[in-house]
């Protein structure tokens, strides 16, 4: 699917410019009720000067910013999924060039709702990323089969708790074997809690990163 024509302003976001030499971009998704600012310091954590883009979901639930809707908790509007990942792969081509971004070193990272889009991106616009990062998510196309589309060379790491009421372990597990059976190279780790990011996990995630170098 081509993501339509998106300008860089259609999208409150923050825009740090990496400190390391040759870093990468690390795309950072909030959850319901966070915004641009809440994942920040999760992107220092895991990839310590990286350049940082961190859009606003776009979506109004009750005063909470999302990046689609959902029917009810745990269930989503596909369609409406769909159509506001294309919305976020155009924001993402736009910003690579406006701030000459390296399109081939960027990593999506994103907790709950903002991993459910992670997610979507890969499985809706492969090459889109290099790689993500991604906790507390699962399967986003709910009771539909992802097209069969090429993810080799995608690595992905997937952070998830074993007790989760919002998703669900089966749904992380899903989204793990989707993207494996489409080739992408796939860490998982799961946790005894809940819908969170246990900081045993987050360091996980941050050696793999640097194993990884993006």
């Amino acid at each position: 699917m081509t993501p339509p024509a998106t300008s860089v302003e259609d999208f409150v976001h923050v825009y740090e410019p990496g400190t390391a030499p040759d870093a990468p971009t690390l795309l950072l998704l909030h959850g319901t009720g966070a915004d641009e600012h809440d994942l920040l310091p999760l992107g220092r954590a895991l990839a310590p000067g990286a350049a940082l883009l961190s859009p606003r979901g776009r979506v109004d639930e009750n005063g909470m910013n999302r990046w689609f809707r959902r029917l009810r908790e745990g269930v989503f509007d596909v369609d409406d999924l769909i159509g506001r990942t294309a919305e976020l792969a155009g924001f993402v081509g736009a910003a690579t060039a406006a701030y000459d971004l390296d399109p081939g070193r960027i990593v999506v990272s994103g907790f709950s709702n903002g991993a459910n889009t992670g997610a979507g991106l890969l499985l809706l616009h492969p090459g889109l990323v290099a790689g993500a990062a991604l906790f507390a998510g699962g399967a986003p196309l709910q009771g539909r089969e992802p097209a069969p589309v090429d993810l080799s060379g995608t690595r992905v790491f997937l952070g998830n708790g074993v007790a989760d009421p919002i998703t669900t372990i089966d749904q992380s597990r899903l989204l793990a074997s989707q993207l494996g059976e489409r080739g992408a190279r796939v860490l998982v780790r799961e946790h005894a809690g809940g819908h969170q990011l246990t900081p045993e996990v987050l360091a996980e995630a941050r050696d793999w990163f640097a194993r990884e170098e993006f």
